[in-house]
């Protein structure tokens, strides 16, 4: 699609691998395009990306921009924020989304500043709708939603008076939509220019760390929080996890306790997850922890408190100490297996 005011999201790649945020924000960026009636458009900027590149049009793309270059291979600040940079100005799209990854929450802010346009940091909805403001009736902008003041708060936050508005999304808050195998668009490649003032400096070597908590992709989750009341207790809800084949998640009040690392932690502050099975044990359910996991198909929660805002989601209730209720969860699920 050669016509402007698109909608553009930075395409994030690591290694030649596409990072899942990116294919989730195109899959929200064909939602929004469709709402204004413009097009969706993906910058990937790499080296040997053309075949990755096609792949992408399945999700409703209606033109990859690839920015191809040696120096592009891997992320690195000067060269990356100068083409797309570049990028923007020439297609002058009206948004611009970016993963709320490592990557994107230092490129989003840099781009941003050499377009002197604003940024919204870590959202966790997107949506268009009309804003007035000093008496102006601003069209069709985009709601740039996400957690304030500690995530007590969602805040609606808008920049309608420049272009593109811009906005980093967290991981996991954008549902992936199916492919649309007969969808036709266009891959455009470009060479980039880049000079050796932007290359100041090398990547001598990478070293990845492998993930030992998938909480993204798990189908059934086991989380615990501080109404576990003790790190042995908290245990306990471990060993479920590891009954039943799960992945152990926690509270945000559960990591702060020391009692399991942050990479088990959901919520707004954490990892959203959509798993077929979410038991929450001794979780209360503030709008923080629900709004990673509300989503989930089946919720169970396990409370002392009858009145928990957590049983507001849950699809079954347990009103109940944990230390009694799990050894007999354990015991029923190992008996009846």
């Amino acid at each position: 699609m050669d016509s402007k005011n698109n909608v553009m999201v930075f395409i994030q790649q690591d290694d030649g691998a596409i990072a899942d945020v990116s294919v989730e924000l195109l899959c929200k960026a064909r939602e929004l395009a469709d709402r204004l009636g413009v097009g969706v458009e993906g910058a990937l900027a790499g080296s040997g990306m053309e075949a990755r590149a096609k792949e992408l049009l399945a999700w409703g793309v209606d033109r990859i921009n690839l920015v191809s270059h040696d120096a592009l291979a891997h992320y690195a600040p000067l060269p990356y924020t100068k083409v797309m940079t570049d990028l923007i100005r020439e297609r002058e799209p009206q948004i611009v989304l970016y993963g709320a990854t490592t990557t994107g929450r230092d490129l989003g802010p840099r781009i941003a500043s050499a377009l002197k346009v604003g940024l919204t940091a870590d959202c966790t909805d997107l949506q268009i709708g009309d804003h007035e403001l000093q008496g102006k009736l601003y069209k069709d902008i985009l709601y740039q939603i996400r957690p304030a003041f500690g995530g007590n708060i969602i805040a609606t936050i808008v920049s309608p008076e420049k272009k593109p508005q811009m906005a980093t999304v967290r991981e996991g808050v954008m549902k992936l939509t199916p492919k649309k195998p007969g969808h036709k668009g266009v891959v455009v490649e470009t060479k980039a220019q880049i000079g050796p003032e932007l290359l100041q400096t090398e990547l001598l070597e990478c070293v990845k760390e492998a993930r030992t908590v998938n909480l993204k992709g798990a189908q059934i989750i086991v989380s615990g929080g501080i109404g576990a009341g003790s790190k042995e207790n908290f245990d306990l809800i471990a060993k479920l996890a590891h009954a039943l084949g799960a992945e152990l998640g926690a509270s945000r009040a559960a990591v702060d306790a020391g009692w399991v690392d942050k990479a088990h932690q959901v919520g707004q502050t954490g990892t959203t997850v959509r798993p077929k099975l979410y038991i929450a044990c001794g979780i209360s359910g503030s709008i923080q922890h629900r709004a990673g996991m509300a989503e989930s198909s089946r919720i169970i929660a396990i409370n002392t408190d009858p009145h928990a805002p957590i049983f507001q989601i849950a699809h079954y209730g347990i009103v109940g100490d944990l230390k009694e209720v799990i050894p007999a969860f354990i015991k029923a699920y190992k008996n009846k297996a």
